[in-house]
């Protein structure tokens, strides 16, 4: 009988179902793609303890003729078809399943089982079947198969990688396998009846694969699991797996595709031993021809890069004894999962999950230590420890420390729940007592309705100011719309901010202007030395607001150097008006929304900078400060630079029209001030809309006076120094500005003088000394090497060096023309080809200008001395020194003439001279700028004589005394007054050949 049932458990899959408590019958199904299976005439029944069950469950095997073989809950035929042959009843897409204490169902032919008995309709033996129901069914499908007996020693087995848990004896887990080779072998071992394998955990927990190409990768000890249930899902098996025992690896395997479907604990003689089935031949099918399932298994090579199958060999614990030690680490796991199930009851169904019907976890501490390790969400390793350990009452301490770690844990989860759930009470509990208090006050009349509310606040706002009509009509207008909307929709907060900034405009407020001349031109003083054209300008203006008995707005701009003072001028002119001070930047602004607002439809639309301004000041007539207007940029949203024409108009920014706001507002009180640095990059339009004041930079005794008033006595205080502990003298101030600070500005001078007091108060604080005293001769202990050692490049120019005069966005500078012969005349054949090279990275203004001035200094030549044919025939070289410096402009034209003239006739031009000015090719001389900042250069230098451009003498006569002071000056407005007092000598000219 025995023999009987292990062939029928070849080639079929046995289906347990239980009719009583501990008791199952078993019946047949064969699985699809395989041959039809060998089934032997056989009666009576045969009933066996099942191994890995507990003792009171017993299987029952009854082989009779009139036992019933099912696919499914409505597939139902007799056994005894199948012995007569009668194969074509069989349903071929049928899975075998088991069913236990649930029922797997059969997806292939409908639905499951129903009941624990999966019905009795059919009667014992009787000849009905149950109805076809169902529809084929396409989908993923479902495979549950559980052999008769799982055998004791099993030794070869597919390597299943599994990450973070461990499958522990006597628990089922869900895994899903995604490797393509490993698939397959599952699945014919599924086809051959041997549905189990070697589960083992991984050691990076990162890895995501199923399968490993080194056992370094895994643990050695695993779990020997059963398959359930497998579900084939095409790209994945989904799988329901039994833990049963403890396995360790031993070695790798290699896979073998021609294996049988015989387990291995049968032998081939009990098999064939065995009586074959009656006309088995005769009834096969074409389709299954002997073979077919070997041929089939040869077609489908697996690949042998990783580790498919594992050679394994039982885990055996040792033996021990129910000491006192056991059964207290036995009572205190029970205790534990209690307490974890009492503070958590979420446990209390995995608890339940875990433990068998009719067995007591306590008498088991083998399964014990096992289910509380599982109950666990410990660490991987941890487990696997767990797992690994051979030792029952060291198994069982590990897995009481893991409980214990678990039961800590969900005491916090307790904990901060307990909080969180106190926390959201009391947030509700005050909702809902604000919401009953404005109840209450409302049915008290003690607070109006939020739209009642808002709307009396902006009319309180607008009830001392003086609102133009047509703005009054607007704010009517949308508080009646705010009425009618919903308090939450969006529609009203969007109206509520645009009668926030409407009623927050200063409509006809103003600030009471200063139109005293004495006082105005004493905070002036007071905060920047020099700057007389400004100060000025501002004085004239209040002086104009003064006798028309109110202001008007205007729009200056003051362009110059970096750090003379342009934007803090701006500031000080605000305070001298009495007037609300804000600044702007325009320095790279790309998009026209900064200046004139975003649409109100838009997310986040705000008014623009002007609007915000009046916003901020509160006032109608603020000082509104534009920085670095020569700066502004250009973008895809727009041209701020073609906004602000509109805004700086005199004429038009009276009925000024915001895009947020969409109502005309006044801007005509305004005071615009813009500050530049060069203004050729200010587009001409908005050029011609300014007042351009030019702001120059300081000259020697500027900066010292500047020093002296405003930067020590500021800086020493910013550095937390008195006057008695640090001074800074006047001569190492003048040493500072002639060695280190040479710029135009104010703003290097500004950082070294700090830098000196903060290595003055170092040396107090760390007691080096008490009191400093800065010298000329200790500064360079402060501030460092000088930066400019010389004054100038040439102390005595040799022949065929000028010095001419430069201006820059820096200020003005001293600029050498030196030119040299680069290749002598070569006689008669060479007449007439003659040639100018000229570097010094100079611009192409510049390089035209130094080609008219070489036509011009032969043209001179040739008339002073007609035999002198040097600038005719020979190479010249025309160089600027400072390669690396870019240089442009005309106004060097005489100033290489004169040097093109001294080369020729080998005779230095006048010590001391420098000139400036653009010559024409007639030889006229035309003006040029920057005649504060070149005289200022010129001084610096040591220069005694400048020649300068006829048209540039009412320029020169605007300039202070100390700068002109001691200077010989001469206007020129043709080359030939030039050339006398370049060269006073009386000598004649002679060529060089």
């Amino acid at each position: 009988m025995l023999g009987a049932v292990r062939q029928l458990s070849r080639n079929s899959a046995l289906v347990v179902k239980r009719n009583r408590p501990g008791t199952f019958k078993t019946v047949t199904s064969t699985p699809s793609r395989l041959q039809p299976p060998r089934f032997y005439s056989s009666t009576g029944t045969s009933q066996k303890t099942c191994p890995h069950r507990s003792p009171n469950i017993r299987v029952s095997a009854v082989m009779t003729a009139g036992c019933r073989l099912t696919a499914g809950s409505h597939r139902w035929m007799r056994v005894g078809a199948v012995l007569r042959g009668q194969t074509d009843l069989l349903t071929p897409t049928s899975r075998p399943f088991i069913i236990q204490d649930r029922m797997f169902g059969n997806r292939a032919s409908g639905a499951g089982f129903s009941g624990e008995d999966g019905g009795d309709s059919a009667g014992s033996g009787g000849e009905e079947s149950g109805g076809d129901g169902g529809v084929p069914y396409n989908g993923p499908q479902m495979t549950a198969l559980t052999p008769m007996m799982v055998p004791e020693v099993f030794p070869n087995v597919p390597l299943i990688a599994v990450s973070r848990n461990p499958v522990f004896p006597r628990f089922i887990k869900i895994i899903e396998v995604k490797n393509k080779a490993l698939m397959e072998l599952l699945r014919r071992k599924v086809r051959l009846a041997q549905p189990y394998a070697g589960v083992f955990l991984k050691r990076d927990d990162n890895n995501e694969s199923d399968v490993v190409e080194s056992l370094d990768a895994i643990y050695s000890t695993g779990t020997f699991v059963q398959i359930h249930e497998m579900q084939d899902l095409g790209d994945k098996l989904r799988m329901i797996v039994m833990g049963h025992r403890r396995i360790r690896i031993t070695k790798q395997l290699e896979v073998e595709p021609e294996e049988t479907a015989t387990s291995p604990e049968w032998s081939e003689s009990e098999a064939e031993s065995q009586p074959k089935p009656q006309r088995r031949k005769a009834k096969r099918s074409r389709k299954d021809q002997p073979g077919a399932l070997t041929e089939q298994l040869e077609d489908k090579p697996l690949p042998s890069s990783d580790i498919l199958m594992v050679e394994v060999d039982n885990v055996q614990h040792e033996q021990f004894t129910v000491t006192e030690e056991v059964k207290a680490l036995t009572a205190e796991i029970v205790k534990t999962i209690r307490d974890i199930i009492a503070l958590n009851p979420l446990y209390r169904e995995s608890v339940l999950q875990m433990m068998q019907a009719g067995q007591r976890v306590v008498d088991n501490p083998i399964y014990l230590s096992d289910m509380g390790a599982a109950l666990t969400g410990a660490e991987s390793h941890e487990l696997q420890d767990v797992l690994e350990e051979i030792n029952i009452p060291k198994r069982l301490y590990k897995a009481l420390s893991l409980l214990k770690k678990e039961y800590e844990l969900s005491k916090l989860q307790q904990r901060l729940g307990r909080e969180v759930e106190e926390k959201i009470k009391q947030t509700h509990r005050k909702y809902l007592l604000q919401e009953q208090l404005k109840i209450i006050k409302k049915e008290l009349g003690l607070e109006k309705e939020d739209k009642e509310a808002i709307e009396e606040k902006f009319r309180e706002r607008l009830k001392e100011r003086t609102v133009p009509q047509h703005i009054m009509d607007v704010i009517n207008e949308e508080l009646n719309k705010l009425g009618l909307l919903d308090n939450h929709s969006s529609e009203f907060n969007v109206t509520r901010n645009y009668l926030e900034w409407l009623t927050s405009m200063p409509w006809g407020t103003n600030s009471e202007e200063n139109l005293k001349l004495e006082r105005a031109k004493e905070v002036l003083e007071e905060d920047h030395y020099g700057m007389d054209d400004v100060k000025k300008r501002i004085l004239e203006f209040i002086a104009v607001s003064q006798l028309r008995g109110s202001t008007q707005g205007k729009i200056l701009c003051f362009y110059g150097p970096p750090g003379v003072g342009k934007t803090s001028i701006a500031r000080s002119i605000a305070r001298a008006l009495n007037r609300q001070y804000f600044r702007f930047s325009v320095g790279g602004m790309t998009d026209v929304a900064e200046i004139k607002g975003h649409r109100r439809t838009y997310v986040g639309a705000m008014p623009g900078k002007i609007i915000q301004c009046l916003k901020k000041t509160k006032t109608e007539n603020p000082l509104v400060l534009i920085d670095e207007v020569d700066k502004i940029g250009r973008g895809y949203q727009g041209d701020p630079s073609s906004a602000l024409l509109e805004l700086l108009d005199p004429e038009q920014n009276a009925n000024f029209l915001d895009h947020y706001l969409d109502v005309p507002v006044d801007l005509s009180k305004v005071l615009f001030i813009c500050t530049a640095n060069v203004i050729d990059t200010i587009p001409e339009p908005l050029r011609d809309r300014m007042e351009m004041i030019n702001v120059s930079g300081y000259v020697a005794q500027e900066k010292l006076a500047i020093a002296e008033r405003y930067l020590v006595p500021q800086l020493r205080s910013l550095c937390g120094l008195t006057e008695e502990k640090a001074s800074l003298s006047s001569d190492a101030l003048s040493l500072l500005i002639k060695q280190y600070c040479r710029e135009s500005g104010v703003r290097n001078l500004q950082k070294q003088v700090e830098k000196v007091f903060r290595k003055v108060a170092f040396s107090i604080v760390s007691g080096e000394q008490a009191t400093v005293t800065v010298t000329p001769d200790n500064l360079q202990d402060y501030v460092g090497k000088p930066i400019f050692t010389v004054d100038r490049m040439y102390n005595v120019t040799p022949p065929g060096v000028v010095m001419g005069l430069a201006w820059t966005a820096m200020g003005g500078s001293t600029l050498f023309i030196e030119t040299s012969l680069r290749r002598p005349s070569g006689g008669g054949d060479s007449k007439g080809e003659g040639s100018l090279e000229v570097t010094g990275q100079l611009g192409d203004v510049m390089k035209e200008s130094a080609k008219i001035a070489s036509t011009f200094a032969r043209t001179f030549l040739m008339t002073k001395e007609p035999e002198n044919l040097f600038l005719v025939n020979s190479h010249l070289h025309l160089h600027v020194p400072e390669g690396a410096t870019p240089k442009d402009g005309p106004s060097a034209g005489c100033t290489i003439v004169t040097a093109l003239l001294s080369l020729a006739t080998n005779q230095p031009v006048r010590q001391n001279v420098a000139m400036t000015g653009e010559v024409s090719l007639t030889g006229k001389i035309l003006p040029v700028g920057g005649i504060k900042e070149k005289t200022i250069a010129a001084r610096r230098a040591g220069v005694t004589c400048i020649i300068l451009p006829a048209e540039n003498r009412k320029d020169f006569s605007d300039l202070q005394d100390y700068i002109t002071q001691g200077l010989e000056v001469h206007f020129v407005d043709h080359y030939s007054q030039i050339y006398p007092i370049a060269f006073p000598q009386t000598q004649s000219l002679r060529a060089v050949f």
